[in-house]
């Protein structure tokens, strides 16, 4: 195959094969807000900053030119305010302590200190190991049982055992879930071992995240700290110092882990000695909401969202001395794809039974927190949204052949897409890579938690593929890298199908009578039951 390089407004994009057709449908168009989105002079568009609001103004602005109404609560905007919190490094430490006596854990090799819980100043507790600290009632799975939790911090490998369904796995996996039973059984504390099997990125590129600042919503009702007071993400090439003198190595737990088999769960005779020093400050960043009414006259009230991320994570620490996070594919790609959707659908002057809701979120990189206000606090009727369309980070770094939906299986929204998508030629898949996890961790699930029916999109490739090598290779690489630039290769071609594609999507959810329902075996369906 013919491989063509295209110089746009200074950056270098590969396109695979011979595009055909105009700007709309090649990709330039899409390609040129990515441009405005990750270029250096947005810094990388951390959430709150000023960086992430020229990005959010630009959105807007392309919504209005593309004929978008403004939904926010305050024209396009939906403010939404944070409690901001960053470590003073030098000035914290852990350590384990054992027989009285100390042993230092280094910060940002040994361990690092998570802020997404306010820690507490000082604290020092006993550990306990509790295998994935999972608790699943629907098959009495209670990683928790049998062990006296009360004042303590629960050390668990992250990720759960494969006799856990994928979506049932992720669900109870999240902060959220796991959360609610750790308080429970009246936890302190948590101490994560990284599972290799979930690491998108080498530990000591994802261990600069420490630096970054973290955030929770302002929101009261919206707190998901369920009391804990501190939290510490371990190191698991380094993880054999906290399980010393239990009579189990990181290897032996690790390999398990590896292979999703079930975890024992066993005291530590050790305690972890904490002291955090944080800087605290208060943050407001906006949502961006656009809307295009829909012609039916009953439908019309029923709004079919589209949604994707704006922010990311900003000015780190230099990697090959490049200080600036660009973005560009996480998530200036999804950004782009939904202004592209606006421009098309203005400009084939579309009519559509149902409202589309252009929503652009921010603070996703901080834990889902601008779709978790939105969908809490949604600027339409909360029982009115009827589908969540989520577009994160979705790769088309080759040929569009396939297309991976993460919730296929879980509502008719699957069936309406096959429809949409096999007619073409493109193959529909399921998540294949369930222990990643990223059913959660993605805005979709912000709505899903509300009992919206919602999928995910990705550019897919089939295991051991050429084009997984390249997936698998990226995220080594570039995933929240400065790497992720305007200087990467990408498949102008394949964003250009995939956004013509993601287009009929909605339309097709738009125009279709019924409302989308879960599937009656999905655990999700009871989200909308309200019975959780």
């Amino acid at each position: 195959m013919k491989l063509r390089w295209l110089a746009l407004a200074g950056a270098a994009v590969i396109v695979l094969g011979a595009p055909r057709g105009d700007s709309h449908a090649d990709g330039k168009r899409w390609w040129s807000h990515i441009v405005f989105l990750a270029d250096d002079k947005l810094e990388g568009r951390n959430t709150g900053s000023e960086g992430y609001r020229k990005a959010a103004v630009y959105v807007a602005g392309e919504f209005e030119r593309a004929g978008l109404k403004p939904a926010g609560s305050s024209g396009y905007m939906q403010p939404v305010k944070f409690h901001s919190r960053k470590i003073v490094e030098e000035q914290s430490s852990l350590a384990l302590v054992r027989n009285g006596q100390a042993e230092p854990l280094v910060l940002g090799e040994d361990a690092t200190i998570g802020l997404r819980v306010d820690p507490a100043e000082s604290l020092e507790a006993p550990l306990a190991f509790v295998g994935y600290g999972l608790t699943v009632p629907e098959l009495k799975l209670n990683d928790l049982a049998g062990q006296d939790l009360k004042g303590k911090i629960a050390v668990y490998v992250s990720g759960g055992p494969a006799s856990i369904p994928g979506p049932l796995s992720s669900h109870y996996q999240s902060a959220a879930e796991r959360g609610k039973f750790l308080q429970r059984a009246g936890v302190v504390g948590v101490a994560v071992i990284v599972n290799p099997l979930g690491m998108d990125i080498p530990w000591a590129r994802s261990a600069l995240a420490r630096f970054q600042p973290s955030m929770s919503l302002a929101a009261s009702e919206l707190d998901e700290a369920f009391g804990q007071r501190l939290a510490v993400t371990i190191n698991p090439e380094r993880a054999d110092k906290i399980l010393a003198g239990s009579g189990h190595t990181a290897a032996e737990i690790l390999a398990l882990a590896k292979e999703r088999k079930p975890l024992p769960t066993f005291s530590l005779p050790a305690s972890l000695k904490a002291k955090v020093t944080v800087e605290r400050s208060e943050a407001e960043s906006p949502n961006v909401v656009g809307l295009l009414p829909g012609t039916d006259s009953k439908l019309k009230d029923e709004y079919v969202v589209l949604s994707a991320h704006l922010d990311h994570i900003g000015v780190g620490k230099p990697i090959n001395g490049d200080s600036i996070n660009n973005g560009a594919m996480d998530n200036s790609a999804g950004v782009a794809t939904m202004i592209e959707i606006a421009q098309r659908l203005r400009e084939s002057k579309t009519k559509l039974r149902r409202s589309l809701l252009f929503t652009i979120v921010c603070g996703e990189e901080k834990g889902l927190l601008g779709s978790r206000f939105f969908a809490t606090h949604p600027t339409v009727k909360p029982d009115h949204i009827v589908a969540d369309l989520n577009v994160d980070m979705f790769l088309p770094l080759f040929p569009l052949r396939i297309l991976t939906l993460l919730g296929l299986d879980e509502s008719d929204l699957g069936k309406t897409v096959r429809s949409v998508v096999e007619p073409t030629g493109v193959t529909v898949q399921r998540d294949l890579e369930p222990a990643r996890n990223v059913f959660v961790r993605s805005d979709q699930y912000s709505f899903i938690r509300q009992g919206i029916p919602a999928l995910a999109f990705k550019v897919g490739y089939t295991p051991g593929s050429p084009e997984e090598a390249i997936v698998k290779k990226w995220l080594t690489d570039r995933y929240h890298a400065p790497s992720d630039d305007l200087q990467q290769p990408v498949d102008l071609k394949a964003a250009g199908e995939f956004n013509g594609l993601l287009q009929r999507i909605a339309e097709a959810v738009a125009n279709q009578t019924a409302r989308p329902r879960w599937n009656d075996d999905s655990f999700f369906r009871r989200f909308a039951q309200g019975n959780l």
